[in-house]
């Protein structure tokens, strides 16, 4: 009897340990592949599945999101003979599980090897300068061609990137020499512009200030020029206003006629002795004909010429 219940409890384990195998839980961006009794069954997308024990088993859990293939570096040679090594990331996803498990048998080295040789033949095409400058191209022909080879295992590759270029020593110690010769070329090309720009700015500002100077000379000189003139003009108009002003005083005290002559010639002998011009006008040659007659009627007088 003991041995019974010993039989029935292990049989019952079991059939729990059968009924809990059974089910399966797929989680986000995974599915899984169910084979029956040898034979492809279903795929299984993400969510609670029942897998018959014995009958179904789960040959392989898929993941559908983007994966990273890393490789290690190739050694690889331009049209130029020049080797160098070259490593390279893959991304790829998945989008047909049931290609990505019955078509190949292992898809991370098919698409390694997939990798080193068409790298190989891209860059056995192309020069070492082409190489070192041409990465995008380099990427974009790698992509087409590693994802149209891929298509028929279900992979879609989505991008491709040369992660390093590694040449020779030499190549590498004459690569730099170059960059130092062009770093210096440029270095040389910026001072000598550098110079002639300064050069140009500084002969820029002595023209702009000769030409200020000069401007400034003709304005003094003008100023100058005006104020002589006005001074000129205020002084004869001064006399002038002396001269009326002495004629019309005379005039004011009815002296006659010898008498305003006189006092008007002495006025002109003022002028005379300035350092203004005298204008004497037209009608004045009456009052210098008249000199003589008043030099004799002052020495009648006893007055002194």
């Amino acid at each position: 009897m003991y041995i019974t219940y010993i039989v029935f409890g292990v049989v019952f384990l079991f059939v729990i340990a059968l009924a809990v195998s059974s089910f399966r839980i797929v989680k986000q961006s995974f599915v899984i592949v169910v084979e029956r009794l040898g034979k492809f069954h279903k795929l299984g997308q993400s969510g609670f599945h029942v897998v018959i024990p014995i009958l179904d088993r789960v040959v392989a859990t898929i993941d559908t999101r983007t994966q990273v293939i890393d490789s290690q570096p190739q050694s690889v040679i331009t049209s130029d003979n020049v080797s160098m090594l070259i490593d390279t990331v893959v991304y790829y996803r998945i989008t047909d599980p049931f290609k990505s498990t019955y078509e190949i048998s292992d898809l991370i080295q098919a698409i390694r090897y997939l990798t080193t040789t068409t790298l190989r033949d891209v860059i056995g095409r192309l020069e070492l300068d082409a190489t070192l400058s041409s990465r995008d191209e380099i990427n974009k022909q790698l992509r087409a061609v590693l994802d149209e080879a891929t298509d028929k295992w279900g992979v879609r590759v989505e991008r491709v990137e040369v992660k390093n270029i590694d040449p020779p020593k030499d190549v590498k110690d004459a690569m730099e020499q170059q960059m130092r010769a062009e770093r210096q070329k440029r270095a040389a090309i910026l001072e000598a512009q550098g110079l002639k720009e300064a050069a140009i700015t500084t002969a820029q500002g002595e023209k702009e200030s000769a030409i200020l100077r000069a401007d400034a000379q003709k304005e003094a000189a003008i100023r100058e020029a005006e104020g002589k003139a006005q001074a000129i003009e205020l002084v004869a108009k001064a006399e002038s206003e002396k001269i009326k002003l002495i004629y019309d005083t005379l005039r004011d005290l009815n002296l006659n006629e010898q008498v305003l002559t006189y006092k008007s010639i002495e006025a002109l002998e003022a002028m005379a002795k300035g350092n203004n011009k005298v204008f004497v006008p037209f009608e004045s040659k009456g009052l210098l004909g008249s000199i003589g007659a008043i030099k004799e009627l002052l020495k009648d007088d006893g007055a002194k010429v």
